[in-house]
């Protein structure tokens, strides 16, 4: 697909923290040392995360206004989103917006930021 996301980073000083952060939180394997530029990463220090199988294009939203800080942001589909906030708090990450319901579109979503910084998305079913 033309135009798509295709790829996410999360780039931290500690990136041995951070793997073990997302494998806790979401079950992510990702060994370090997959090839990347050096002006991203350290070598040894980069991995991959692998896709889940079956899954499609990434959607993705534009919006704000008057008021809205801006940012950039990624959502991981969970289960439960209260939970996976309270589970990320629980790892030395940090809520910066609890579980909101969008009404119109069945979801429930959230942020935190990771033990880097790290602005990251939840969403799951309303």
């Amino acid at each position: 697909m033309v135009n798509a996301v295709v790829h996410v980073e999360l780039i931290g000083p500690e990136p041995e923290r951070l793997r073990a952060f997302y494998a806790a939180l979401f079950g992510w394997d990702s060994p370090a040392g997959a090839p990347v530029a050096d002006a991203i990463s350290a070598p040894s220090s980069y991995s991959f995360i692998d896709p889940v199988d079956g899954a499609g294009p990434v959607a993705g939203g534009i919006g704000g206004g008057p008021g809205f800080a801006a940012h950039a942001v990624f959502y991981v589909g969970v289960d439960d989103v209260a939970a996976t906030l309270q589970q990320a708090e629980e790892l030395g990450g940090r809520v910066v917006l609890p579980p909101q319901r969008n009404e119109g579109g069945g979801v429930t979503v959230g942020h935190f930021r990771d033990p880097a910084g790290n602005l990251v998305g939840v969403a799951g079913q309303a």
